[in-house]
């Protein structure tokens, strides 16, 4: 008989989730220890009644953390007064999120949204754009990430990623990051679009160096050249400031988003400014529930309370204490932190990312580890000081687990 009965928390163990998951989902991301079934604020709970301090927040998804009473009652009354409207009729709660993302971005009144599903959504998006410029070449950086379908992936300079589905869709060069003698001489008439993160959030952590982003900027005008941003992980206020590249006093072409943007819902945008805006035309492009008005109104709700409760300043502020109190651990695991406001890597001297990951979870704290030497935390905007400072309390024991291999 098969149960359509919504299913409940603690109703089995972590180990049963992980043989229910092996038995009916497949094995692309490997199979989860730990089965999280309930969530408030900046804490989740598992199958087994452990709570754990969410760091990393659905990876830089869940902004406004857990159960957020905004997003709750935006979602709950939208889907109870029209959940969906396909993409041949408007709705008011997508013009007003687009409108509010144009306004983000200064680019009320020159520039217009295209919103998907997802950040890789929002990348195809930016690719076929650059695609419709006419020029044949694309120039991406090594270790960067953009997405795993299939232009996304073509964008994504990870090789063992790209291999098994080769060949990718062609014209994508690669440049290291933050090399400008590399992209200055990756440059000419034939170049579509350059496409950047701010801040390579899977590639560990890795800002842009001071003055890369101006660099790019002034290159891709010379040229001709749309500049991409990718914001899906920075943008937000993940860093500090709506968009990660305020900071560097530049606005590019095309601006993608997702991760933080719905709280938690799946939305994903690209913001096209200027000459950019009018290369997509209609039936170009498409996806069926993108801008759905469920997902719009939970971004509408992100937006407002970010702006209510000062959570810019508060990413920013935090961000710093974060990083200078993990580094006045003084412990010989740690190299540095890097980074900015509630996006940082915690730089280790040895590759023990991996087990650290899994000591901070037995410990109740629950982060990633992006690089074989770098941890990754991205918690909630809405983290407490006196949150963080549990994290830092528990960090020497963590890492001591880590560097003598204890984790198991």
């Amino acid at each position: 008989m098969i149960s359509t009965a919504l299913p409940s928390g603690g109703t089995h163990d972590n180990a049963a989730a992980a043989a229910r998951w092996n038995a009916s989902l497949m094995n692309n991301y490997g199979t989860p220890a730990v089965e999280l079934v309930r969530g408030t604020g900046a804490t989740v709970t598992d199958a087994e009644g452990k709570v754990y301090l969410d760091l990393l927040a659905g990876i830089a998804v869940n902004s406004l953390g857990h159960a957020h009473p905004a997003i709750v009652a935006a979602v709950s009354q939208q889907v109870a007064t029209l959940g969906h409207v396909s993409n041949f009729f408007s709705h008011p709660t997508v013009l007003a999120l687009a409108e509010q993302l144009l306004a983000l971005a200064g680019a009320t009144g020159n520039g217009r949204v295209i919103f998907g599903n997802s950040g890789a959504e929002a990348n195809e998006a930016a690719f076929k754009m650059a695609r419709l410029t006419g020029r044949p070449r694309i120039i991406a950086t090594e270790n960067g990430f953009h997405g795993r379908t299939m232009g996304a992936l073509a964008l994504t300079g990870q090789p063992s990623k790209r291999a098994p589905f080769e060949p990718m869709p062609g014209g994508v060069e690669f440049v290291p990051y933050g090399d400008v003698e590399a992209l200055t001489a990756a440059m000419g008439p034939d170049v579509a679009a350059v496409f950047l993160e701010p801040v390579q959030g899977e590639g560990g952590v890795l800002p842009a160096p001071e003055g890369y982003l101006a660099a790019a900027r002034a290159l891709t005008t010379e040229h001709g050249a749309l500049l991409v941003l990718d914001e899906v992980q920075t943008g937000i206020g993940r860093t500090g400031e709506w968009f990660a590249h305020t900071r560097a006093g530049i606005q590019p072409d095309i601006i993608t988003l997702a991760k933080g943007l719905g709280g938690g819902l799946p939305i994903g945008a690209a913001i096209a400014i200027g000459p950019a805006a009018d290369l997509l035309k209609p039936g170009q492009h498409g996806s069926t529930f993108a801008g759905n008005p469920v997902s719009a109104a939970a971004a509408l709700a992100v937006l407002r309370t970010i702006t209510d409760e000062h959570l810019l300043d508060h990413a920013a502020a935090l961000g710093k204490h974060l990083a200078a109190a993990i580094e006045r651990l003084g412990h010989p695991a740690v190299d540095h932190v890097r980074g900015a406001g509630l996006l940082l890597g915690i730089v280790l001297t040895a590759p023990v990312a991996p087990g650290a990951a899994l000591a901070a979870r037995q410990a109740g704290f629950l982060v990633n580890a992006p690089g074989p030497d770098v941890i990754r935390l991205a918690p909630p905007l809405i983290l407490t000081t006196e949150q963080a400072d549990t994290f830092v309390a528990a960090l020497p024991s963590i890492l001591d687990t880590a560097t003598a291999g204890e984790t198991s």
